[in-house]
């Protein structure tokens, strides 16, 4: 299993060889997940790109170290990985919690960033209200007692009637994860605001929302790429709060072709 020792924590991941001229695609999960959920989107491009998935710190079996007080601590493991792999130019694809953390790390280190994938996620998430509420049922009571809820959002009734098994296995994975690493984290979301910031985006973005998610509904994500100069949005059909999962195939199509939009992406795939 690989792991690599950031600032003395182990962060879990996986490197995915691609095409040597291409920009790395680096995938950045949602709140109560870990790497896993790319395991769809990485088997149809693999060869095309290099990818690298991690678990976030506290998620997963990465280490959470002195704990998540803020996005930034996000931030700097993800900076340090990048710079751990040598990585010169990137793709960052972020997931909502992931999004606010590539958001995070392009107004730090604009430099390294080629563009910008940010699915189902917001500049701003929630309300302190919501997120302390959730925080207090949780610290009480354990994830167990919200997980229905946040399946409801994550996926579709066509997904919770047809897709049973995996349903089940996305709860265990929500289940299952560190208290502290999740605990940290809704607060490190409920703290984060990148309105300002995302203004100053100066990269080639993508924006997509799942058009059934009850997370980050579309309105939202659509409210981030107004705020993005240049930015593009995309809605995928039959999509909760994580399409990686649920409609693999549409997300795939709508990375491939971003990607073959950007220069370097043209010169590539020819397209």
């Amino acid at each position: 299993m690989p792991f690599v020792s950031i600032g003395g924590i182990a962060l879990h991941h996986r490197l995915i060889a691609g095409t040597a001229a291409a920009r790395p695609i680096i995938f950045i999960n949602s709140l109560g997940t870990d790497l896993r959920i790319w395991d769809d989107v990485v088997a149809r491009l693999a060869g095309e790109m290099p990818m690298l998935v991690y678990d976030k710190r506290g998620h997963g079996l990465s280490d959470i170290g002195s704990g998540v007080r803020s996005i930034d601590d996000h931030v700097d493991d993800l900076s340090a990985l990048i710079d751990c792999f040598g990585f010169q130019k990137v793709v960052l694809f972020g997931l909502s919690v992931g999004g606010m953390v590539a958001q995070g790390f392009y107004a730090r280190r604009p430099e390294l960033v080629e563009a910008l994938i940010l699915s189902d996620t917001a500049h701003k998430i929630g309300t302190a209200e919501s997120w302390n509420s959730r925080i207090a049922t949780v610290e009480r009571d354990g994830i167990e007692v919200i997980a229905d809820g946040i399946m409801k959002v994550w996926f579709t009734p066509d997904f919770h009637a047809n897709r049973a098994a995996e349903l089940a296995g996305c709860r265990n994975m929500l289940t299952r994860q560190a208290l502290p690493g999740y605990i940290g984290t809704c607060m490190a979301v409920r703290d984060a605001d990148f309105t300002d910031s995302a203004r100053r985006i100066a990269v080639p973005t993508l924006c997509i929302g799942g058009d059934q998610d009850g997370s980050t509904p579309p309105n939202l994500v659509r409210s981030l790429a107004h705020l993005i100069p240049g930015a593009r949005f995309e809605l995928i059909r039959g999509a909760g709060h994580i399409p990686c999962i649920e409609q693999p195939d549409a997300l795939v199509a709508l990375i491939r072709a971003f990607v073959a939009s950007l220069p370097e992406g043209k010169h590539l795939h020819g397209r």
